[in-house]
Parts: structure tokens; C-alpha cells; sequence
């Protein structure tokens, strides 16, 4: 296979070169330069945001069963190409080539469920009040949307963004992470084959700062979802709020996994191990903070080691390693700062704790122990693949843990009785609760957290409601 040519997509035209500045991509599993990005300048940005505008009435006439018949053609084209599609989510992101591949079904699952979802965006009749008067209510796109998308799902998160506003009627102008360009080209590629008008989709890469001030500041925009950290989220929600602008923040997480005595000990431990280690740890849904009951405690920690010990961890293209490296050079140093802190703040290093020799940005699954609540790792996301495991006895205290921290995206238990179950629901406070599984999120959905992670939704019919507006008219 072969790596694409890099290009920003600005009113349908592919564009590099012309003196702009440029970023190496990296594999980070080889630290080989793959090839190198050009970077929006100001005017390439003012051009796209013009030409959003102009697409989003072209758009916006086609009936939500033609958006849909070129969504599904997408959707398609996406599962032709899905060997491509994971072969540079491994090599741009490092993931193992089995995830990859989940994830780009995953991604044209996205358009498929947009493609349907689109044809269900209802108004209503409200009961007459007068004769000859008739009101009703009406969903329309909001117009155009920026979306910022992270490098930890180099297909879903672009998917996401662009499913939700195409389906919804809307244009639309994404930033995908520099990390990792080419999976959202080859995305983008794949729309405009299935026939979304030139304009209607507009790639850019740039200086995040700098791209989202220019985009957001603009009276062109409607609406923004973002992907990434609660601090940048916040600065974001600022500069929408200046232009009243519609925002989906999904921001970041801790997850807490509340482990019960009643449970089958090694099917847990085998769910577990891989959900925390899957991508390297580097998912905002990671299962992160695990609260075992004192009883089994002991022995999930020696399994979960045992586990974690032996994994096989290399380039994601070669079959049976199991983890693949960090995405980039800046991680390693900010899990190893999280994990020593932890040792010297009293906690014990079961495994792991160092990176591994180069070529690479390989780091060692790692599981921490008796961690002190004071530690960094108990209090801010590691996102990096290191599990920390303490013991409980009493709900209430552990429901206490579990809700303690301001983040509130995505959280797991595991239980065999039917009241826990129910009280875990209704206790938990997380925008997606795991009751003894890990899967969380599909399509059909609703993805996003509560608390500091952020408000609104993604998939599901709530992430078409996010780029719709309501419309009241009477009719006399």
C-alpha cells in the first residue's frame, strides 16, 4: 500500500505546496518521517469558511434521501477500502492492525447510521388552538460546523464530525489532528467519490490555536464539536460563546471501574486487561481507576499483572503484538512523570513503570497498586497505558470514589446482582456506564460525558439534534 499524497481540501480542490509551512508525520512505531503536511494559512482558511458558506444552501436543498444515498456510497467505499484505512490508522497512530480495523467498520458504520438518521429528523403539528390557524414545529441544519478532531482515533473522530453534520444538512470544516492526516484524507477522498458537492466538505491542518481562532471568530460558523482535553475545551467554549455559537464538547475523562466480590474473577480480568491497554491506554474512555473489593482484591491485582506482563507489545502491523507504541515522542515523559510521582507519593509499581528501548515510542503496560489519593495519577488522566488498582468495602464509599473527581465521561462496574446493578445506573455520575462489559459506544448512541467532560453528544440521535435547529411557524 501507499502512503497518499498530503493536501489540505478547500472548496473540493486538493492543495499543497505554494510555500506553505509544513509538519513531518511520523510513524510511531519506526519514528520513520512517512511524509509531510502543509499547514492553512490564513487565506486558505478565509477560502474554506467561503466556501462552506456558499456550499451549505447546495447541501441543505438535497433531500435528506439523497444525502442519504451518497452517505451509504461512502459507507461503502469505506469498507472496500478498509484494509487501506487500517493499515495508516497503524502507521500514522501505532495502533495494532485488528483495533485499526475495528475502527474504520466503525467509521463507515458512522455515515451508514447518519445516512438513515438524516430521513428522521421530525417536526411536529401542534393541536390546533384556533380555526383556520395551524402551528407546527420544524428541524432545520444550523449551518455551517467546525469540527476539531484528535489523533487517538485517526478514523472515528473525523467520521464523527463530518457523519453528523452531512447527515444533519450541514457544510462543514474539520481540522483532524497533524498526526495523523492521511486517515482523515482518505475519509474525506471517499465522500467526495460518493458525490457531496464541491465546498460541502473543507479539510484543514494548521496550528491548532491558530485554526480554531480564525474558524470560531468567524460569523460563518454555526457550530463546533471538539474532541480533546478539558483545558482546551474550556478556551474553546470561550471564543463560541463571543458568537453565541451551538458547541459539542467531548472532553476528557478517568474512568472508574468498581469491581465486585461476586463476580467471575478471570473473565474480568480478561476484559479488563484488554479494554485498559487497548490503543495504549491513549482512549478518553480508558478504564483507568480500578476499585476492587477488598475479598478478590489481592488476586485481581496478581492477575491483572500476570496479564499485563504479558503482553505482547510492538509494531501494531505484526500479528500477535497486542499494544503498539505511544502516538508521539510527548508522551512517554508525561506517563513516566504520573508513574514515578505515584511510587514516591507510597504506591507500588507491579509492572512495567519505563519506556521501552527504540526505535519507537514503545512504553511498558503498567500497573500500579495501594495508589494514595493524593497522587497525580488519582486526580488527572494518564492517558497512557497505566492501570491503577485499590481496594474497597463499603458501596457507598466506593460510589464516593467513583464520583469524586469533576470529570464524568465513561465509567464501568462489574456485578452479578440485579439491585446493584440497578443503584450503579442510577449512582454513577458519567455520561456512558459500563455494567460488566466495556462497550460503550456505538453509532446508534448517544457519546459524551458529563461534569468537566463536557455537554452534548455525539452519534446516535443526539449527535443530529446537535447541528439542527427548532423552528416555530404559525400559519393563518
Amino acid at each position: 500500500m501507499q502512503y497518499p499524497q498530503l493536501a489540505l481540501l478547500i472548496d473540493g480542490e486538493w492543495i499543497s505546496g505554494g510555500g506553505r509551512a509544513t509538519v513531518p508525520v511520523i510513524n510511531p512505531a519506526t519514528e520513520e518521517v512517512l511524509g509531510h503536511q502543509p499547514l492553512a494559512t490564513g487565506a486558505d482558511l478565509d477560502r474554506a469558511l467561503q466556501a462552506a458558506q456558499r456550499a451549505w444552501p447546495v447541501w441543505r436543498a438535497k433531500t435528506p434521501g439523497e444525502r442519504g444515498r451518497i452517505l451509504h456510497r461512502a459507507a461503502e467505499l469505506l469498507r472496500e477500502r478498509v484494509e487501506l484505512l487500517a493499515w495508516l490508522a497503524c502507521i500514522e497512530e501505532g495502533k495494532t492492525l485488528p483495533e485499526a480495523r475495528i475502527e474504520a467498520g466503525m467509521a463507515a458504520e458512522i455515515f451508514t447510521w447518519y445516512a438513515e438518521e438524516g430521513r428522521r429528523a421530525y417536526g411536529r403539528v401542534l393541536p390546533q388552538r384556533t380555526p383556520g390557524v395551524r402551528m407546527t414545529v420544524v428541524k432545520e441544519p444550523i449551518g455551517p460546523v467546525a469540527g476539531f478532531a484528535p489523533w487517538n482515533f485517526p478514523l472515528g473522530n473525523p467520521a464523527r464530525k463530518l457523519g453528523a453534520a452531512l447527515g444533519g444538512g450541514c457544510s462543514c470544516i474539520v481540522k483532524p489532528a497533524e498526526e495523523t492526516p492521511a486517515c482523515a484524507i482518505v475519509i474525506a477522498q471517499a465522500l467526495i467519490e460518493a458525490g457531496v458537492p464541491a465546498g460541502v466538505i473543507n479539510i484543514v491542518f494548521g496550528v491548532p490555536s491558530e485554526v480554531s481562532q480564525h474558524l470560531l471568530t468567524s460569523p460563518v460558523i454555526r457550530a463546533m464539536s471538539f474532541t480533546g482535553s478539558v483545558p482546551v475545551g474550556k478556551l474553546l467554549a470561550k471564543i463560541s460563546a463571543e458568537g453565541m455559537k451551538r458547541t459539542t464538547m467531548e472532553l476528557g475523562g478517568h474512568a472508574p471501574v468498581l469491581v465486585f466480590d461476586d463476580v467471575d474473577v478471570e473473565a474480568v480480568l480478561d476484559l479488563a486487561v484488554a479494554a485498559k491497554f487497548r490503543n495504549a491506554g491513549q482512549v478518553c474512555v480508558s478504564p483507568t481507576r480500578f476499585y476492587v473489593h477488598h475479598s478478590i482484591y489481592e488476586r485481581f491485582v496478581a492477575g491483572f499483572t500476570a496479564r499485563a506482563r504479558a503482553l505482547q507489545v510492538g509494531n501494531g502491523l505484526v500479528a500477535g503484538n497486542r499494544m503498539g507504541p505511544l502516538a508521539h515522542d510527548r508522551r512517554a515523559p508525561v506517563v513516566q512523570a504520573f508513574i514515578d510521582e505515584a511510587v514516591a507519593c507510597g504506591a507500588t509499581l507491579q509492572t512495567g513503570g519505563k519506556a521501552i528501548a527504540g526505535p519507537g515510542y514503545f512504553y511498558e503496560p503498567t500497573v500500579l497498586s495501594d495508589v494514595p489519593e493524593s497522587a497525580r495519577i488519582m486526580n488527572e488522566e494518564p492517558f497512557g497505558p497505566v492501570a491503577v488498582i485499590n481496594p474497597f468495602s463499603d458501596f457507598d464509599a466506593v460510589i464516593a470514589q467513583a464520583n469524586r473527581l469533576p470529570y464524568g465521561l465513561a465509567a464501568y462496574a462489574f456485578t452479578q446482582s440485579a439491585k446493584r446493578v440497578n443503584l450503579l445506573g442510577e449512582q454513577i455520575e458519567a455520561g456512558m456506564i459500563g455494567i460488566n462489559s466495556f462497550t460503550i459506544a456505538v453509532p446508534e448512541s448517544p457519546f459524551g460525558g458529563v461534569k468537566e467532560s463536557g455537554h452534548g453528544s455525539e452519534e446516535g440521535i443526539e449527535g443530529l439534534d446537535a447541528v439542527m435547529v427548532t423552528k416555530f411557524i404559525t400559519e393563518s
